[in-house]
């Protein structure tokens, strides 16, 4: 199945750029991938936001066909992992758009999560929320996410994330904040609950409900099971600034000497896809053509040793055994790349007495630099993002995955797929693109939302 030109073409519009400073601080992506570990494992997660956590109405606004309260509260996150969000952020605040009136016994609520680009709540207010009160009196509460919106750090541009732990910090704020806005809907009475979002959206819905102890519709749409895709082979990895995270990476050593070493291994994604960009310099990169490396901050040393054949051949065949530690050793046994300067020169004149052999030579080890910094960014995405590193909610057949086939945004090629990590979850595919999808088929998405209700009240009403 190839992918939309639609998709490619939105994202060659952007000009913008992700993670302009670069990977985060070394000390905060530790602590988050400390905490990853704790609200990865539902007996622990569910203790950490207590039953009555407070939230705050703070107005209500009556319309024609519905009320429309604003409220707000303290990210739990900020008690377990102080100073690690923004000031902006640390308010978490929603919108709650109830029903005048109900159709039956039921109070039912969708939580929805907002995708990438979505500030505020004016998009899934008119494209999600009022439709699901006409069509299925349904109400919905939409929260906004950390770095959107009025919780947007004053130096960010739009929905540009400055680094790449910031995308961690939200993550790990959302589930927290989604645990929070569930207690405060069953203390008011409202019921059944589910969860939804789309794009990214769906993913942080995926991780929201994989750590709630009860049964809960979830209907991620235009989401897989990890983001690593997205920002490594999707369309999106064109707007990630590989520049800078390249020049961190192998200027300072905590990276490679200390943080690949907290990874955890989830399956066989980040070994699989690690050897096909040791195979195939990844087309959906940047070019390093506009660094100039050369002796000084290459180590050019033509003894260094190599990984035999054999021994790619032996790691190739265990792969599906491979530990975290070991994908970190196959990283460290690589060829090293010593950095003696702490940036990279941009002169563009002093290759110009390389001889051909040394100029080979510097091409070489830039595309190792190249291959290793994106097989790093694979393994925090999936120590942070992936699915597999979650609990399995607990009943995977309220799941309905909503799927574009040919979405550049969201590859699926090389990941395990979500049947295999949810056993009974249903999977729809749409014709078309990520970009499509949005505009022209949230009538489907909401479909999937009334169906995943209605197989819950089958299964669990009283």
């Amino acid at each position: 199945m190839g992918v939309s030109k639609l998709d490619v073409l939105y994202r060659r519009l952007l000009l913008t750029k992700l993670f302009i400073q670069g990977w985060g601080r070394p000390e905060d992506l530790k602590r988050i991938f400390e905490f990853r570990k704790l609200i990865g494992n539902r007996e622990k997660c569910q203790n950490l936001v207590s039953r009555d956590y407070p939230v705050h109405i703070n107005k209500v606004e009556e319309q024609s066909d519905c009320k429309i309260l604003d409220g707000h509260f303290v990210s739990p996150l900020a008690h377990y992992v102080p100073e690690i969000m923004p000031s902006e952020s640390i308010t978490a605040r929603f919108q709650f758009i109830v029903p005048k009136r109900w159709n039956s016994k039921y109070r039912p609520v969708c939580i929805h999560l907002a995708g990438t680009g979505d500030h505020h709540f004016w998009r899934r207010r008119t494209l999600m929320a009022r439709p699901m009160i006409k069509e299925a009196c349904m109400a919905s509460l939409l929260l906004e996410n950390p770095y959107y919106g009025c919780r947007k750090p004053k130096d960010q541009i739009r929905s540009c994330l400055k680094n790449v732990s910031d995308l961690f910090v939200m993550g790990g704020a959302l589930v927290l904040e989604s645990a929070a806005l569930l207690h405060w809907l069953e203390r008011e009475g409202y019921g059944p609950l589910g969860v939804t979002g789309i794009s990214m959206g769906g993913h942080m819905a995926s991780l929201a409900v994989s750590n709630w102890p009860k049964p809960l519709p979830l209907v991620p749409c235009l989401s897989w099971s990890t983001a690593s895709g997205v920002f490594t082979t999707g369309v999106l990895s064109k707007a990630v600034n590989w520049r800078e995270l390249e020049k961190q990476y192998y200027t300072q050593s905590v990276y490679e000497e200390e943080i690949i070493q907290m990874l955890e291994y989830c399956g066989t994604d980040s070994f699989k896809m690690g050897q096909d960009f040791v195979k195939n310099s990844p087309s959906s990169v940047d070019s390093l053509s506009h660094l100039d490396l050369n002796s000084s901050v290459l180590n050019l040393d033509i003894r260094s040793k190599v990984l035999s054949s054999e021994s790619c051949c032996s790691l190739s065949t265990n792969r599906n055994t491979l530990s975290a530690s070991t994908e970190g050793l196959l990283v460290q046994e690589a060829p090293k790349m010593q950095c003696t300067n702490q940036t990279f020169s941009t002169s563009s004149s002093s290759n110009k007495n390389f001889s051909n052999a040394e100029k080979n030579l510097i091409s070489g080890k830039r595309d190792r630099l190249q291959r290793e910094s994106l097989m790093f960014m694979k393994g925090v995405m999936d120590e942070c993002t992936h699915v597999a590193n979650f609990s399995v909610p607990v009943d995977p057949t309220l799941i309905i995955v909503v799927q574009a086939k040919e979405d550049a945004y969201i590859p699926r090629t090389g990941v395990r797929s979500l049947q295999e990590i949810w056993p009974g979850c249903e999977v729809r595919y749409l014709d078309g693109g990520h970009v499509s999808a949005y505009l022209f088929k949230q009538g489907l998405f909401r479909q999937a939302i009334y169906d995943a209700f209605d197989r819950f009240l089958r299964k669990y009403a009283v």
